[in-house]
């Protein structure tokens, strides 16, 4: 299969939903050759900034010289931006000759794999082929039944834990953590943001059980600048340095500057140019922590909002983070069969602000085109699939993003 047959077949995949579980991809894993046991891992989940931790962490360890690989998802752009070695995107023939490898070997599975299964399955499977010494890798979805669970890493590293997938994996936040907290194993350290009472319960819980040493972090670091704009990367930036102490993974001071300061992830607080910043907030909890981004980086300037989201989201507690920011509201679709209607959209901002400007577009180059005509800030956000096609339009490359729901 060339490239573009390759993304079709794995696309097809995601037809057969989300599937939780590991034995789908240790099996897959096995028949490909790959041993999980000869890559050290920084293995990171929770709900919000598990991107952000990923970039500064793999940033930091290539400054210093390390060979990493990088895993993450969903992608904004291209399925390419999800593995990633030092920095490099896997080639197109690259992903093309794993996934024929891996499709002559799964045609005949019951059950098959699930699009996530195949995705880990070929990361893994790449980082050995270009012998990687560390692997950042991000789970999908919650944790204990998460692909990713299938390796024991060097360190387990919880993000906030916050309100999100929560037909997934539980409707309190003590059954989220619960699901989180799975990617803590016996033995191995483990580092954690901050949590809500109910979410640090759970995790301390977890560690006792397995015998595994937990580190909450206390402060945001205070020795480096963060490259990523919002004084929460402070934290997450502190949360990637616990995590590598923990780990035994040893930097030099000169490492850890030039890895937080130049550490770079797209579709968060992305600044464009002067007038429109991408952020993918699609949650409660990051919708606010983008709503005081805003405030610290533009005071008491108002935006013109470009919002899109998907229905599965809490997208009235989102637009109540927002509307505060918002001089006007434009809302459109989001390139998904998930998406909202700009009807619920424009629904939910004017239960919190009847008055703020609501404007309807058909889609999100009708309603850049809207904003431009305004003097504000443009902020596009609700989504990180609308934030990726507004870098490809931005970009200018004539091409759409690769179709994803994962």
């Amino acid at each position: 299969m060339n490239y573009a047959e390759a993304g079709a077949w794995l696309y097809g995949a995601q037809r057969r939903g989300i599937k939780l579980g590991l034995d789908s991809t240790r099996n897959l894993l096995e028949r490909l050759g790959v041993d999980p046991g000869a890559r050290r891992f920084l293995h990171v989940a929770g709900t919000n900034g598990k991107g952000s931790v990923c970039a500064i962490l793999d940033a930091i360890c290539r400054a210093g010289g390390r060979r990493t690989g990088l895993f993450t998802s969903p992608h904004l752009v291209t399925f390419r931006e999800r593995i990633r070695v030092d920095g490099a995107k896997i080639g197109e023939d690259e992903a093309a000759e794993g996934l024929t490898r891996i499709r002559a070997l799964v045609e005949e599975s019951e059950p098959p794999p699930t699009f996530f299964e195949i995705t880990t399955a070929l990361a893994l499977d790449y980082f050995q082929s270009k012998e990687v010494e560390l692997v950042v890798l991000e789970t999908g979805l919650g944790g204990r039944f998460d692909a990713t669970n299938v390796v024991t890493p060097a360190v387990s590293v919880l993000t906030s834990i916050e309100f999100d997938h929560q037909a997934w994996l539980g409707s309190t936040l003590a059954a989220i953590a619960g699901e989180k907290a799975g990617i803590i194993k016996p033995g191995v350290p483990a580092v954690s943001a901050p949590q809500r009472d109910e979410a640090a319960a759970v995790l301390a819980q977890a560690a006792a059980r397995c015998g595994s040493e937990l580190h909450f972090i206390s402060a945001p670091i205070k020795t480096a600048v963060p490259g990523l704009p919002g004084s929460h990367q402070k934290w997450n930036a502190a949360l990637a340095l616990a995590a590598l102490e923990a780990g035994g993974i040893e930097v030099s001071a000169r490492a850890i500057e030039k890895g937080i300061s130049e550490a770079v992830w797209p579709g968060r607080f992305q600044i464009l140019d002067r007038r429109c910043i991408l952020d993918g907030a699609h949650n409660k909890a990051a919708a606010e922590r983008l709503a005081l981004t805003w405030r610290e980086i533009y005071g008491d300037a108002k935006a013109t909002v470009i919002l899109g989201a998907l229905k599965d989201k809490d997208i009235p507690a989102i637009c109540a983070e927002l509307t505060p920011i918002a001089d006007a509201f434009i809302v459109t679709p989001v390139r998904s069969a998930r998406s909202a209607t700009v009807e619920e959209l424009a629904e939910a901002i004017g239960a919190v602000n009847p008055t703020v400007s609501c404007t309807p577009a058909g889609n999100l180059s009708d309603a850049l085109e809207i904003a431009k005509r305004r003097v504000r800030r443009i902020l596009v956000t609700g989504s990180l699939f609308l934030v990726g096609e507004a870098i490809a339009l931005w970009e200018g490359s004539g091409t759409s993003p690769e179709f994803t729901s994962q």
